[in-house]
């Protein structure tokens, strides 16, 4: 009598479907909340390069089983062979299979689709970011929480963060806050907003869609938009909250930031006092290395290529697992390991201990830390030719506003504008009043841009 040790295709870490028009990749540990390992990058991979070049595939989707898209990479089993001379290289192994996975994810050459219903953190939004069509549901929780655990965004974070409006990037990439629901569509992270239980539904209509184009993909996922219900609550990074976070995480320095967090804890407005003062604890619980550079890797990947980011990035990495902080230790094992409550043991404990010496060991090309860094190597099969993730979101407020600096505008015409340019898509008449309200004076139905405080 012989057994049989294969996984059988419910036990396989990754499902792959064919339906119609559509190939599906599917996550499913559900019990990990479907956190990637280098077995699931690596199955992935021969499989999206077979759906990219085969004519029968026509639109590639992700999506997860259970509470999760994706809640991240399984950095536990990562640290631990970073800890040791000889299985560190199966870390740095897994950074890049994973960071290769996101370029090639954002240079499909054919509709990429991503299904956004629960948690969708860390390594889960490298899977998703770069994808033309991310939706978003009310189940939907959005983070980059690399800080909590004394490491730093990655998976592209400091090229999309870096690009969103205002300075929310900067703020998420700091503090690993999280956003739920409609505010990940809201403010741009996801390109669509339907309700969870309409998702297979809408699946299954994608399925039928015969030669789709990237339109006809918009149109039929703008067909299943749920639209804001009269009492739910609008996003919490809005109005002069929202002033204040851009006012406070403007600058270059984490020192800086703090600053301006510590006068905002004494502003008469109670909710940007009460803001700030929670802002300036979640900061306290976080790194302060990682602070300082996820700071740095931002702003420098506002002026890089995806490419140039995840390499940067790819940097970034092999200095943790190289031993550049003992914070990526301190904080895996207190944070996921042993789940203990309260600040974990960062060293150095305080920003002003954080030295620019100590921030070059992940970015400095002589760092002693860098030596083992692998190029990113993406393979033949991906467009040259890349999707661009906005072209489906809602407008910008860069967007928005140089509408207004460079003309007379009155409100209803520049509502007009953006609905037809948009072609009346869900959301953006809320996101241009509230870019108005926020940014603007409007004197009668004349809309004025003023200068931000």
């Amino acid at each position: 009598m012989s057994t049989n040790t294969q996984a059988t295709p419910l036990e396989q870490p990754v499902l792959f479907e064919s339906n119609g028009a559509t190939r599906t990749y599917v996550l499913n540990r559900a019990s990990k909340l479907n956190a990637l390992t280098s077995e699931m990058l690596k199955s992935m991979r021969p499989q999206l390069e077979q759906w990219s070049k085969s004519d029968l595939c026509k639109i590639i989707v992700g999506t997860g089983i259970g509470r999760a898209f994706c809640a991240g990479g399984d950095v536990a089993t990562v640290l631990q062979h970073s800890l040791h001379d000889d299985t560190r290289s199966k870390a740095i192994e897994f950074f890049k299979d994973e960071f290769e996975m996101n370029y090639i994810l954002s240079a499909l050459p054919k509709p990429y689709v991503t299904i956004l219903d629960g948690i969708t953190m860390g390594g889960g939004v490298g899977l998703a970011i770069s994808a033309p069509f991310r939706v978003a549901t009310e189940k939907s929780l959005f983070a980059m929480p690399e800080t909590k655990i004394g490491y730093c965004p990655d998976v592209g974070a400091s090229f999309f963060l870096s690009r969103i409006d205002g300075e929310i990037g900067t703020y998420l990439a700091l503090t690993s806050e999280t956003l739920a629901g409609r505010e990940v569509f809201e403010l741009g992270l996801a390109t669509h907003f339907v309700s969870s239980r309409t998702v297979p539904n809408l699946l299954a209509r994608l399925s039928d869609l015969e030669e789709p184009t990237p339109a006809m993909i918009d149109r039929t996922i703008e067909e299943y938009h749920s639209t804001r219900l009269p009492d739910e609550p609008v996003g919490k990074l809005t109005g002069s909250k929202r002033q204040a976070l851009d006012m406070a995480f403007r600058h270059d320095t984490v020192e800086e930031i703090v600053d301006d967090l510590t006068k905002l804890a004494s502003n008469s407005d109670d909710s940007v006092a009460k803001w700030a003062s929670e802002t300036l604890e979640t900061l306290h619980m976080r790194s302060p290395t990682s602070l300082k550079v996820a700071l740095e890797a931002v702003r420098r990947g506002k002026k890089m290529t995806l490419l140039q980011a995840l390499q940067m990035e790819m940097g970034i990495a092999t200095a943790y697992c190289s031993g550049a902080s003992p914070d990526f230790n301190a904080g895996i094992t207190a944070v996921l390991v042993a789940k203990t409550q309260g600040r974990p043991a960062w060293s150095p404990d305080q920003l002003d201990e954080v030295s620019d010496t100590i921030v070059g060991r992940f970015f400095e090309r002589q760092s002693d830390y860098l030596g083992a860094v692998p190029s990113l190597t993406p393979p033949d099969f991906v467009s040259n030719n890349k999707q661009n993730p906005m072209k489906f979101a809602l407008p910008s407020e860069d967007g928005i506003l140089q509408m207004v600096k460079t003309r007379a505008i009155s409100l209803p015409d520049l509502l007009a504008h953006f609905d037809n340019l948009y072609s009346s898509k869900q959301g953006v008449v809320e996101k241009v009043v509230e870019v108005v309200k926020r940014r603007c004076d409007v004197i009668g139905n004349q809309v004025n841009w003023k200068e931000p405080l």
